[in-house]
């Protein structure tokens, strides 16, 4: 999938779950809202009717032992206010005398039956009792009768009434809640989805620039203000875009340095070669001197690949550093051994001056190319007569610190920001006929940073450089 196409997906992605959350986040609320309030509502009116009809029970009870209904069940008086009491309340009430036999049965289903249940009992002991039955929909309550004296209970008085014309007005509050929550939904999906338009928006405009940038049709810079989020990431893809064009023009540069450097000596050789073409019965010398000036630039040819080879093995990754611990008193003695006869050619004076003995955990090998393209530097940028090269190693609890001193020709203050850089030579010409080929100290600088070491360089022009190197004793592990 291309990248256009997998941004535009995730905009749209990002608009739908934007839309959801808005859509959840307005919806949750009034459903949680409409199922508490309707809860609520039916058990507060419950408890209304439950208390309502405690205090139809209780008159009623007071009226059934005044009247002595318990020894005469045939008070019509009594009896009429039972089935009133019944038809109003659409319930049962039962009476129940101290042998548990039903006196009075509303419903008359079970009157003379005796009836043995633990409100009946509970109410014998002088307890009223209140029971609501959710399922079979209904109120219980048991009530004892007492004596106005004596406070004897002499009989219990057993109501159930009906809760169904509650249930009934839930559910028509439920329709209309639902109906309400139906037209709230869609109102809230409509905002949501403005909502998410609005929010996702300052992203789209974000993705068009990008294409618009990527195409090369647009602004180089990228700007969406709308929000300080999308300033903030506008500000950090700016940066971005400003980092890869320094990397691609680097790459650039660095393609157009390689280019140019392999061409040069193939250019020389192949001018040797026609200048011999041309020339008919040349002398043996003369075709001596041309094939050792062509063996030459093949030398100089294999000296540039062999760096380029050695720079892009060491830009991969510090996983191919092969780290041992290494005696560097050792090791810069050994490179100052191999580059004696280069100095002493040169006639400058190499000295190694080693303040401790020094064991760290490096590269040998690496490390070793580091530091000979350093001190090798040095001696053949070096011209004058007394000339002389100072190296010296000192080391503390945490770093080892090699600094390599001369007193030669010295490197321009504009250019000291640059010597790193592939392919740089500060005096060109100088550098071609000397055989250095720009990428010396780039693979130096590589090789100290893979050992999570600096590098700095002190110049005064005519009068000498120092480069200082500082490396851990112990190799970090990133």
């Amino acid at each position: 999938m291309k990248p256009k196409k997998k941004l535009r997906n995730f905009l749209k992605s990002l608009q739908c779950r934007l839309m959801i959350a808005f859509t959840i986040i307005g919806l949750l609320p009034g459903i949680a809202l409409r199922v508490g309030l309707i809860h609520a509502y039916e058990n507060q009116a419950v408890s209304n009717r439950s208390i309502d009809i405690l205090n139809q029970a209780r008159i009623l009870s007071d009226q059934i032992v005044n009247a002595r209904y318990l020894e005469e069940p045939a008070n019509d008086s009594i009896n009429s206010r039972l089935e009133n009491i019944c038809n109003i309340y659409d319930g049962r009430i039962l009476v129940v005398d101290n042998t548990f036999h039903i006196l009075k049965d509303t419903y008359d289903l079970d009157t003379s039956k005796i009836i043995i249940s633990e409100e009946v009992a509970t109410s014998f002991q002088g307890k009223e009792s209140s029971k609501y039955d959710s399922v079979n929909r209904y109120i219980q309550l048991t009530l004892p009768l007492r004596d106005t004296n004596t406070q004897e209970v002499l009989g219990v008085l057993l109501v159930s009434v009906s809760t169904d014309s509650v249930r009934d007005l839930v559910s028509h509050l439920k329709d209309i809640s639902l109906f309400i929550q139906l037209i709230s939904a869609i109102i809230v999906v409509g905002i949501a989805v403005l909502l998410a338009n609005v929010y996702s928006n300052p992203l789209r405009k974000m993705s068009k620039h990008i294409e618009e940038i990527q195409t090369g049709y647009g602004e180089d810079v990228l700007m969406i203000d709308d929000y300080t989020e999308t300033e903030q990431i506008s500000d950090k893809i700016n940066a971005l875009l400003k980092n890869m064009r320094v990397l691609d023009e680097s790459r650039q540069e660095f393609v157009s340095n390689v280019s140019h450097e392999l061409k040069t000596p193939l250019t020389s050789m192949k001018v040797l070669a026609d200048s011999l073409i041309a020339q008919e019965g040349a002398p043996v010398a003369l075709y001596q001197e041309f094939m050792s000036d062509i063996a030459s630039e093949i030398d100089r040819e294999n000296q540039i690949i062999s760096d380029l080879l050695s720079l892009v093995k060491m830009d991969k990754a510090a996983d191919s550093l092969n780290i041992a611990s290494v005696n560097v008193n050792e090791s810069l003695e050994l490179i100052m051994k191999r580059l004696m006869p280069i100095a002493e050619k040169q006639g400058v004076e190499l000295v190694l001056e080693s303040f401790r003995p020094v064991t760290a955990e490096i590269d040998e090998t690496k490390m070793s190319l580091a530091m000979t393209n350093l001190i090798e530097n040095a001696i053949k940028y070096n011209e004058k007569p007394d000339g002389w090269v100072h190296v010296s190693l000192n080391a503390d609890h945490q770093y080892f610190y090699v600094k390599v001193e001369d007193n030669g020709i010295g490197i321009p203050e504009e250019s000291l920001d640059h010597i790193y850089e592939r392919f740089y030579r500060v005096d060109k010409s100088h550098s071609r006929e000397i055989g250095g080929t720009g990428l010396g100290l780039a693979i130096t600088r590589n090789v100290i940073l893979m050992h999570r070491g600096a590098i700095k360089a002190f110049s005064t022009e005519g009068e000498g450089t120092i480069f200082t190197v500082r490396i851990p004793l112990n190799y970090i592990v990133s």
